[in-house]
């Protein structure tokens, strides 16, 4: 269970964090591996973290497509913070996906991605598959990471009171998935794998929050674990 007074991860893993800075910059240029076709054609919405945008997450849709997802980026720029608007057009572009392919949709939001995946779970359950969160601060403290100051910096709300009504600890009413890790440089792991009954299910992948969305390795074990959720559920 998390610790509601956990603390900011400790300097050796934010060590670990500015070697894996490069793996986002090119992952761009990566080729995803071939593996089990799980998608069946369902989309996949991947919404970027803090910062940065749907450059980041290019290997993880990649990866997405060819294992049969129809998977999209958010379309949004970079994503700077909670935004209500951003979010109506999240709402309505899943709506249309669902329409579109006949399939419910899966939503993977990586960091700050993940509460916006967690809010949509909220806003459209109807429309969706599974909610995927990797490496998000849904949990606990929201201090507890290495990113807030920023947060705040080129925001107009705290950390604390983001301009959404849901609360993103309570658990949507649609699968949940939360990706964690141990050695996590920028966000508490008790605050990414979340308390008991806050997510249906979690994995741990223990690597820098950095490459959780850009290594291959990690992505493999992501689509796996899914893949894993939906036999169990069949």
């Amino acid at each position: 269970m998390a610790d509601s007074n956990a603390a900011p991860p400790p300097l050796r893993n934010i060590l670990r964090e500015a070697l894996a800075v490069p793996r986002v910059l090119v992952n761009p240029l990566r080729r995803a591996r071939s593996g089990a076709q799980i998608g069946e054609g369902r989309a996949a919405l991947v919404i970027p973290g803090l910062a940065t945008g749907d450059v980041s997450t290019t290997l993880l849709r990649r990866t997405l497509k060819s294992r049969g997802f129809a998977p999209e980026g958010w379309r949004l720029g970079l994503n700077t913070g909670a935004d209500p608007a951003k979010v109506k057009k999240l709402e309505a572009r899943i709506a249309v996906l669902h329409r579109a392919t006949g399939k419910k949709v899966l939503l993977i939001g990586w960091s700050l991605g993940g509460l916006y995946a967690r809010v949509l779970g909220h806003r459209c359950a109807e429309h969706l598959h599974m909610v995927v969160t990797v490496a998000s601060p849904f949990s606990g403290d929201r201090h507890a990471n290495r990113a807030w100051q920023l947060y705040e910096a080129i925001n107009d709300h705290t950390v604390e009171n983001p301009p959404f009504v849901e609360d993103v600890s309570t658990k949507p009413p649609v699968q949940t998935l939360a990706i964690w890790s141990a050695v996590d440089g920028v966000i508490s792991p008790e605050c990414t794998r979340g308390k008991e009954g806050e997510t249906d299910h979690t994995l741990r992948i223990d690597a820098p929050h950095f490459t959780l969305g850009t290594s291959r390795s990690c992505i493999e074990k992501l689509l796996a674990k899914i893949a894993e959720i939906d036999a169990e559920s069949a």
